[in-house]
């Protein structure tokens, strides 16, 4: 499986460092999720993980090369980004935007041929988005154009994918269809995710291998189980909870007390 590993990473925009000293081996074949609070470097490491941010110190290596040393068609063979709330061209179709995804497998003495028409029609199929291969884009709803989104990248065919925030602006039921059809990559195809995500909860159900991180560090990584804590989540998101077994998942379910509750949470506790 292709590897994709971080080692010493500083990265900043401009004069303002964003994250320092960041050392992260991302686990292959396994559904990654970065969580912490806002400005707290979660994006800024997707985008140096895809080679969209040059280090200022530090090195990303995809199987053991430099992603920023590698030509970019090799790594596009290998590494699929999806950006947050990307915007496709006025007027293009669902399948013109599917078919950009095997852009990297061109070339002057390749050009496009049945194996891409296949790898389109399966990414169209994968993401139940067939019946609206020729509706434009812009005209779908936010969880439809997300799937085409999601689309493209499996067209791509990469063994490595990262998804910045996919669910943003999506109502819950797109959002959950959104992350189960995540896993389905995952677990169908083997494919390694790397996602940046804003609800607890949802990382929790969806991550094998959670990063929490705080100031442009991470400050712990691993099991859902292992990673979120009443500490962890006060001390990364300054949020006082509770954490109990999913009732569905059996994952961490992370119940915020609030000012408005700590009350009635320091009755029940001194009722025991």
């Amino acid at each position: 499986m292709t590897e994709l590993r971080a080692s010493g990473l500083r990265l900043a925009y401009d004069n303002r460092v964003v994250v320092e000293d960041l050392d992260l081996l991302v686990p292959p074949g396994r559904i990654s999720v970065i969580v912490g609070a806002n400005a707290c470097g979660k994006s800024t490491l997707l985008r140096a993980l895809a080679r969209l941010l040059t280090p200022r110190a530090g090195v990303v290596h995809l199987d053991g090369k430099s992603v920023h040393a590698m030509p970019t068609r090799q790594v596009a063979k290998q590494l699929g980004i999806l950006p947050q709330s990307p915007v496709a061209p006025e007027g293009l179709t669902v399948i013109d935007l599917v078919a950009r995804g095997r852009s990297p497998h061109q070339s002057w003495w390749r050009q496009w041929s049945a194996t891409d028409e296949a790898a389109v029609a399966a990414a169209l199929a994968a993401t139940e988005m067939t019946d609206l291969a020729d509706r434009p884009v812009d005209e779908l709803s936010g969880g439809q154009r997300q799937r085409a989104w999601i689309a493209m990248a499996v067209a791509q065919e990469t063994p490595v994918l990262l998804l910045d925030e996919p669910t943003t602006f999506l109502d819950l039921a797109h959002q959950i269809d959104v992350l189960d059809l995540v896993v389905d990559l995952n677990r169908g195809e083997g494919r390694t995710i790397v996602m940046v995500l804003h609800d607890l909860n949802q990382a929790c159900r969806y991550a094998d291998h959670v990063i929490a991180m705080k100031a442009g560090r991470i400050v712990a990584e691993g099991t859902p189980s292992s990673v979120v804590t009443p500490a962890l989540v006060s001390d990364v998101f300054d949020v006082r909870c509770q954490v109990t077994p999913d009732p569905v998942s059996g994952t961490p379910l992370v119940i915020p007390t609030g000012r408005h509750h700590a009350l009635t949470e320091r009755e029940t506790q001194h009722s025991r």
